[in-house]
């Protein structure tokens, strides 16, 4: 496996863990003893999971040219 598909599937992990971290948050914030900080994770999480897909989508255009294996 080369070093290319293993970045892609740590980018794939990352993304998913960051996007159920902040479904959690933002249930733990509207539920009714929600936290202030909750929404600030949530929001985080979001800006973060932005950040995972824009930086794969670049990662893959750039080696594009190069083989998964």
């Amino acid at each position: 496996m080369s070093l290319k598909a293993i970045h892609i599937i740590f980018v794939i992990a990352s993304s998913l863990m960051t996007l159920f971290f902040g479904v959690w948050a933002f249930r733990e914030y509207f539920a009714p003893h929600g936290s202030p900080i909750h929404l600030v994770y949530g929001l985080g999480s979001i800006v973060g999971l932005v950040a995972l897909l824009a930086y794969g989508r670049y990662f893959l255009r750039k080696l594009k040219h190069i083989s998964y294996l």
